[in-house]
């Protein structure tokens, strides 16, 4: 589902990500720990071209992101292709980012209905089961401020799910959450990753690292340290970064 190869970016002199290979297999999760300023979320974010990559290549589903290849050059595609693309990979960010003056029920029906150009009866139909996935059946016509950060975080992921998403991408989902609110979030996480979603996930939450992930990932100073299945990179890391990361955070 994803190959990514020698993926670099920089910010002027600062490399952020210095050549990083990784490939997802459908329906698996995939982890990615590390300390601030490692390159996680730099990475999630080329992952859907809100980035550009500075060398090396991204697919997702065997289609290049971001770019095209003819006759043997890279270009990077016009921004409607791009946008095209991202309806096959759902993002959901630390700070939920839903629209202020949009109900959940119409955060969820605007993708699907001004992209998609689904009808508005079929996607209001379709976020309401969402809605109800995701425990917030009694929530369709709440407005975000009237919604605890929990539940907006999981309106979030509703909305993302509601393009039918190849791939779906979180950022420290639960980070920005009071620590009462963390569980919810990570339950319907849980319950997607059950049901086969194709997950890559930054986040300091181990727990959920250990139960739900395929695979772990730590990186450091933009390079993959470490990785391999929970049990061995959570239960016996092999690098002394990695073992003094997971002694902090544990």
């Amino acid at each position: 589902m994803l190959s990514a190869v020698k993926v670099r970016k920089h910010y002027g002199a600062v490399q952020v990500l210095k050549g990083i290979s990784l490939t997802v297999d459908a329906g698996q999760v995939m982890c990615l720990l590390g300390p601030s300023g490692s390159g996680k979320s730099t990475f999630l974010r080329c992952i859907n071209h809100l980035e550009r990559v500075d060398g090396g290549r991204i697919s997702v589903a065997g289609e290049l992101v971001g770019y095209a290849e003819r006759r043997n050059r890279i270009y990077e595609m016009n921004p409607r292709e791009v946008a095209r693309q991202r309806r096959d990979i759902g993002m959901v960010f630390q700070r939920f980012n839903l629209f202020p003056h949009m109900t959940a029920l119409e955060n969820i029906t605007a993708a699907p209905t001004g992209v998609r150009r689904l009808p508005k009866q079929t996607a209001n139909a379709r976020g309401l089961e969402l809605l109800d996935r995701v425990g917030l059946a009694d929530h369709a016509a709440s407005y975000p401020a009237q919604l605890s950060g929990g539940q907006q975080q999981r309106v979030a992921i509703a909305r993302a799910l509601a393009m039918d998403p190849k791939l779906l991408l979180f950022d420290e989902p639960t980070s920005a959450l009071d620590p009462e609110l963390v569980g919810d979030v990570l339950d319907v996480m849980r319950q997607l990753a059950a049901d086969g979603m194709t997950m890559i996930v930054v986040t300091h939450e181990i727990g959920f690292a250990r139960g739900a992930a395929d695979e772990v990932v730590f990186m450091d100073g933009g390079v993959v340290v470490e990785s391999g299945p929970p049990s061995s990179v959570l239960d016996n890391p092999q690098n002394e970064r990695t073992k003094a990361f997971l002694d902090s955070v544990m």
